[in-house]
């Protein structure tokens, strides 16, 4: 809303449900600095509700979370897939893409797979893409860089 502005009644009702959906509205008058890493990730999500978007981008949304935190973000995905939402997440659990998310696309220093997430997260497509990783080399000749580049940086 930016630095001078405030909250007027219906921002205000906005947030409340938004806290309330995300199950912190007992907390609402907590300073962020002082929520766990769960309740931040929940306020996170709340600010997405508040947004209103047509596309939500989450990077590891349950990295350092508890299990119900978890299992409650996850309902709210579910609700946003539902409304006809796009949720593109980048995630690391096999497990939770398989459970959540219908399309996939698995990377590994290059496209491995796209699609639907069975047809995608195959033995054969996650072996490529553990191969592909372990593989991967900094010390190769395309990852050298031109000398002149490195004298032309700061020191």
């Amino acid at each position: 809303i930016g630095a001078w502005r405030g909250l007027d009644g219906a921002r205000n009702e906005a947030v409340a449900r938004a806290l309330a959906r995300v199950g912190l509205q007992d907390l609402a008058n907590r300073p962020v600095g002082a929520l766990s890493g769960g309740q931040f990730q929940r306020v996170l999500f709340a600010r997405l509700l508040l947004q209103d978007a047509a596309i939500i981008l989450l990077d590891e949304p349950f990295r350092a979370v508890d299990s119900n935190t978890v299992a409650d973000l996850i309902q709210l995905i579910l609700s946003w897939h539902a409304e006809g939402r796009i949720v593109l997440a980048a995630l690391h659990d096999i497990g939770q893409v398989r459970a959540y998310f219908p399309s996939t696309l698995l990377l590994a220093r290059e496209v491995v797979a796209w699609g639907e997430t069975c047809h995608v997260l195959t033995p054969i497509n996650l072996a490529k893409s553990r191969q592909l990783v372990e593989a991967f080399d900094e010390h190769a000749a395309i990852c050298e860089r031109d000398e002149s580049e490195r004298e032309r940086e700061p020191a």
